[in-house]
């Protein structure tokens, strides 16, 4: 989400504190250049942004399709994605600082957060529909407003209050608590670790508010790096490993995953950033879960009841209203 990334994930994907060094720079050569204001998205630039999306919005049903442990899902993601940014930055020869170590700390520590909120995320995907888990998921927005006043002594205004409440109250509805028990797809299984998901990632994005001022490629690339290799004691000790059974198609699923859904999606998201607007990029950026509820219910064929719909609408609703309204151009959307 994206952020919104991530990736970074999707939704999982990225939010657009990830680009805060990036963001910053660009916005100096602005300032500098005089072209704040007049400012214009490149169509090239929405096309990379429009395909991570969609990308990112997949990532639900090929997760069906792959017979191994979240765990070890969220392993071979993080190392495999984390690789091909690598490359793709030495590629093409961009210049990486030095991180200082307490930099360095955070972002193995935020990484670490990254796998964990993915082993949720796939777990969710797995015991109930694809729709609903994202949902959960996109309940992030609201849980960073919530505790934003705790963490940053934030004011929590008006607009934000009633955003987390409408937020609340569709959740409430997908949840399926009220209506049909059977539009509940799974159940309270598959809901838990989905909202357990939104909170691992809203403790990213607190912790990406401290880590600025770092290279966009650089920062995701030890962030996922991180999230895969905090994988390995666990798989060890638990056998994970040991367990798997891989066969051809799941490994070329694995494949795309690590590759199509993290490295290509991450390097087309990072590099539309220069040829959009902050604002635009957020509201592009939703085009991941509305794709991925429409994929849920064209492509698994999974249910969605009015009720879930409007929950659905509620939520992302007032998550683009939370994170757009009120900011006057080319501002950062985080």
């Amino acid at each position: 989400m994206p952020v919104w990334a991530f990736f970074v994930s999707s939704p999982e994907t990225l939010d657009l504190e990830q680009l805060s060094g990036h963001n910053i720079n660009r916005r100096n050569r602005e300032r500098r250049n005089g072209c704040m204001e007049n400012r214009t998205n490149d169509r090239g630039s929405v096309l990379m942004l429009v395909s991570s999306m969609l990308i990112f919005g997949t990532i639900g049903v090929f997760r069906r399709y792959i017979p191994v442990s979240s765990a070890f899902l969220a392993c071979f993601r993080g190392i495999l994605g984390g690789l091909c940014i690598l490359a793709f930055s030495r590629l093409r020869k961009r210049k990486r600082a030095a991180l200082p170590r307490r930099t360095l700390l955070g972002l193995i520590v935020s990484g670490a957060l990254i796998g964990v909120n993915w082993i949720l995320l796939f777990e969710a995907y797995n015991q109930t529909t694809v729709a609903v888990a994202t949902l959960c998921y996109y309940m992030q927005p609201t849980i960073v407003i919530l505790l934003s006043p705790l963490i940053f002594r934030e004011r929590l205004t008006v607009r934000k209050s009633v955003c987390a409440a409408v937020a609340i109250a569709g959740m409430v509805l997908v949840s399926g608590v009220i209506g049909d028990s059977s539009a509940r797809g799974g159940g309270f299984s598959g809901i838990l670790p989905g909202l357990g998901a939104a909170l691992f990632y809203s403790a990213v994005v607190i912790m990406n508010k401290k880590l600025r001022g770092i290279d966009a490629y650089q920062k995701t690339t030890v962030q996922l790096l991180s999230a895969g290799f905090i994988m390995v004691p666990y798989l060890l000790l638990t056998g994970g490993f040991a367990g798997e059974k891989l066969t051809l198609s799941a490994l070329l699923l694995l494949l795309v995953v690590g590759i199509l859904h993290t490295g290509v999606a991450y390097v087309l998201y990072f590099g539309s950033m220069d040829g959009l607007r902050a604002q635009s990029v957020a509201l592009l950026s939703y085009i991941d879960p509305v794709s991925a509820l429409l994929f849920s219910a064209f492509l698994l064929r999974e249910p969605l009841s009015l009720l879930n719909i409007l929950g659905a609408i509620m939520i992302i609703g007032s998550a683009v209203v939370s994170e757009i309204r009120g900011r006057g151009p080319g501002q950062p959307a985080a």
